[in-house]
């Protein structure tokens, strides 16, 4: 196995948990704000002092409700602020955070708390509830369950008011880095969830390190607001940081409201997955096209990917730096002002960015941090670095951390953030982990010889054609999905005599396109139109442009309706659940064939 290490630059943790910052800020900055509440009409900072003030009270309320070191919680519920201060309630007292999606089906929650034994329950509302009551006789753990809409915060507070702070703070340094702090359930593209043992030292080990090397990122002054799910380690490993080195934290989970948000909030940094970084350049075009300054948008575009492109090859020339600096003021300062303003650094993660995407950004000013990791290696293994990017790989690995590419192209890992192994599951346990201890991604990859780290594919999504040529889909996915109507994209050709595509349509930039042709407005209606065809042939051409000729689309269709979470297409993290479908378009794609 061909392997690439990256030494470590701190010591793996001895002592102590997660929640150990809490105390430790609210002692040594007790007034600075740590926190942004979303309040009528603004943000309400919270300092050090009162977010551990509040820690201390869910916390001595689950003591007295009888959760004991190890217990499992589950906490069901969108992103928001209670989810940060339940967190670290959990961890204060020894116990096990289990997140729950809140899109979690009712039959995904009965097997997660079924699975991991939860004795309590914290959910966000009444709906949340009647699923997890419904659970009850499937799991006969579970003995509390409190809303958060329903007063959960003070309820546990009022309830552990006879719990005193020796007690709590007995089972606080009772907690060591070995402690498994987490149960998180891989989102199950394929079969049942799996619950990912994630231990105290997994984080700690993690953040040690990232705090280091993006010290951009967690320096003073700095904040972000999140918007993904808490639930996905991608989020939880930016609060534990956040709250590791007192960066102000925001919460949001209104989506449809996140420009508003971001503009008031004004974030310096912010995490997301490629699909909302896809959804930020699409709109823009599209808006642009649909009020006549399309060409101006498409040139401002095409200058910021050369300026980017000419970063990494040694340097702009005079001409294309002074038209990146006009476009600068007609068009990037716009785009950034969307992301609230003060955004230097972008961090992306969950599936790859693509090289467009990426340069598109850097050359509007808003670098993108791709990194790289999965649920299993507590977010990221790799990363690339504020002063150290190489569009179209993932960065190098983080300090501590060996990446190892086997005979068949799996790429391998090893590093103090891999997970102790999958809850009650050993045998799927020693299929990830190997004898050796190498953790086997399911990723198919390559590394160039200072480390960088590029994707290739997954192992169990390449096509073989009927004439035997290996095809991975993303590469073509990840730049049909870069066209300004494209939501969703789909290549296949397993065992078929050539490579195609299905693809659906974004319902919201479709309207100012129809409109603008006097056409329909619903996608239903536009699936045969010969303009929208013209359209997305486009896509597929500038796809195809990045393979070879044998791997490039022959034949495509447009399907009537998008796919969805609450479809089953999706997953929770957005990712194409492949064999659903093909399950549900088995028809669609035997029909791209016909003769």
């Amino acid at each position: 196995m061909r392997e690439y290490t990256v030494p470590a630059v701190i010591e793996p943790p001895a002592t102590g948990g997660l929640s150990d910052p809490v105390w430790a800020n609210a002692s040594s900055h007790p007034d600075t704000a740590v926190f942004s509440r979303r309040v009528e009409g603004g943000w309400l900072d919270i300092s050090a002092a009162e977010f551990a003030r509040q820690v201390s009270g869910v916390a001595k309320g689950l003591i007295a409700a009888g959760v004991k070191h190890g217990d499992r919680v589950a906490l069901l519920s969108a992103t928001r602020y209670e989810w940060t201060l339940i967190d670290y309630a959990i961890w204060s007292i020894g116990a096990v955070t289990v997140p729950v999606y809140e899109t979690s089906s009712a039959s995904q929650i009965q097997w997660i708390l079924t699975d991991s034994e939860a004795v309590v329950a914290i959910v966000e509302n009444a709906a949340h509830g009647a699923v997890v009551e419904s659970a009850r006789a499937e799991a006969p753990a579970l003995q509390e369950v409190w809303q958060i809409e329903s007063g959960a915060i003070n309820e546990l507070t009022v309830l552990g008011q006879e719990i005193t702070d020796a007690e709590l703070d007995k089972r606080r340094t009772a907690v060591v880095p070995s402690d498994l702090a987490t149960l998180i359930y891989t989102s199950g593209t394929t079969g049942r969830p799996k619950g990912c043992k994630i231990t105290h030292s997994n984080f700690m080990d993690e953040l040690g390190t990232a705090v280091k090397i993006l010290d951009g990122l967690f320096a003073e002054g700095a904040s972000t607001l999140l918007f993904l799910p808490l639930a996905h380690v991608f989020a939880r490993i930016i609060q534990v940081g956040c709250v590791m080195m007192r960066v102000k934290l925001g919460h949001t989970a209104d989506v449809k409201n996140l420009v508003p948000d971001l503009g008031s909030f004004k974030p310096t940094f912010i995490l997301s997955v490629p699909r909302v970084f896809e959804k930020v350049f699409n709109t823009a075009s599209q808006s642009a096209h649909a009020s006549g300054k399309g060409k101006i948008f498409d040139a401002a575009a095409e200058t910021a990917i050369a300026y980017s492109t000419a970063v990494s090859d040694g340097g702009p020339g005079f001409g294309l730096r002074a038209k990146h600096a006009l476009f600068d003021r007609l068009v990037y300062g716009k785009l950034r002002a969307v992301l609230g303003g003060n955004v230097q650094y972008a961090v992306s993660g969950g599936a790859p960015l693509g090289d467009r995407l990426g340069h598109f950004f850097r050359g509007i000013g808003v670098p993108v941090l791709e990194g790289y990791g999965l649920t299993e290696t507590t977010a990221a293994l790799a990363v690339n670095l504020p002063d150290d990017i190489r569009i179209g790989t993932v960065g190098r690995p983080l300090p501590g951390v060996t990446v190892g590419v086997a005979s068949d192209g799996e790429l391998c890992f090893k590093g103090g953030q891999v997970m102790a192994g999958y809850w009650k599951n050993d045998e799927a346990t020693a299929a990830a982990i190997d004898g050796d201890g190498w953790f086997h991604t399911g990723d198919l990859g390559e590394f160039d010889a200072d480390g960088f780290i590029r994707i290739t594919g997954r192992k169990k999504e390449i096509l073989v054609t009927a004439g035997g040529k290996n095809v991975a889909p993303a590469v073509l996915e990840d730049r049909i999905r870069l066209h300004p109507l494209v939501s969703q994209c789909m290549v296949v050709g397993d065992g078929k005599p050539f490579i195609a595509a299905l693809v659906t349509i974004d319902p919201e930039t479709i309207v100012a396109w129809a409109k603008t042709r006097d056409k329909p407005t619903d996608v239903p209606s536009l699936v045969h139109d010969e303009d929208l065809i013209a359209e997305i042939h486009t896509a597929i051409d500038d796809a195809n442009d990045a393979v070879s000729k044998a791997e490039g689309i022959k034949k495509f269709t447009i399907l009537p309706t998008d796919w969805t979470q609450e479809n089953g297409e999706l997953s929770l993290k957005l990712s194409l659940r492949r064999h659903i479908v093909m399950e549900k378009h088995k028809e669609d794609v035997e029909a791209l064939y016909a003769k």
